[in-house]
């Protein structure tokens, strides 16, 4: 049995990770379904392909809540944080390979990590893992399929667009900027501990106090 892992969400701002984990005997199949790195695909073809997979394929999603991060974050490395959640993912079946994307700049040393916690299977961590391998492509389908739901659902509770989550997206800035000024805190499932959010948490309370 083989173990492909990858996430999705670990440079956001607002909204969850996800880290996706798919198992298979045999990479031939995804290979031919044309999967790729989630990131290389348009959300359509990204729902087609996470049907083929979960039809074909035994899968496994571990998220985490922006509060959840910022309460590890006060003992945790994202590094760390990220590891455990792989290894959770990958603890589902047995699997003698398991192939990640390694979000450590030590491929090495992060292998060794998951290997002392996985043990027995041999662990193949590799940047741009969902480049290289189809199962770690189409672990990336199901955590970011996966996490573009749960930000829909989010978007439907506050009613108005919040954009992608991550703070390169100006819609998603604006969006946590204003709930600030107007509340005085950032909104629900924002990531506190992140720089931008601090500073605009900051800016905000300079404001208020220059207002008096």
């Amino acid at each position: 049995m083989l173990c492909g892992v990858d996430e999705a969400g670990r440079g956001s701002v607002l909204g969850p990770l996800v880290v996706g984990a798919v198992y298979t005997d045999s990479e031939d199949a995804l290979a031919a379904m044309g999967v790729k790195d989630s990131k290389k695909l348009s959300p359509g073809i990204r729902e087609r392909l996470y049907d083929l997979i979960t039809d074909s394929c035994c899968t496994c999603v571990v998220p985490i809540s922006a509060a959840e991060i910022d309460e590890k974050r006060k003992r945790l490395s994202l590094n760390v944080i990220e590891l455990e959640m792989f290894v959770e993912a990958c603890s589902k079946l047995p699997a003698c390979v398991i192939y990640a994307d390694c979000p450590d700049v030590n491929e090495a040393g992060f292998s060794r990590e998951m290997g002392k916690r996985l043990k027995g299977a041999e662990i193949i961590a590799r940047h741009k893992a969902d480049d290289v391998f189809p199962i770690v492509s189409a672990a990336s389908i199901i955590a970011k399929v996966t996490r573009d739901r749960m930000i829909s659902d989010i978007q439907k509770e506050f009613g108005t667009g919040i954009g992608s989550g991550y703070p390169s997206d100006p819609c998603t800035m604006e969006f946590i900027e204003k709930w600030i000024k107007d509340n005085g805190s950032p909104p629900p499932y924002t990531r506190c501990s992140w720089e931008p959010v601090r500073q605009m948490i900051s800016v905000s309370k300079n404001t208020r106090i220059s207002d008096w």
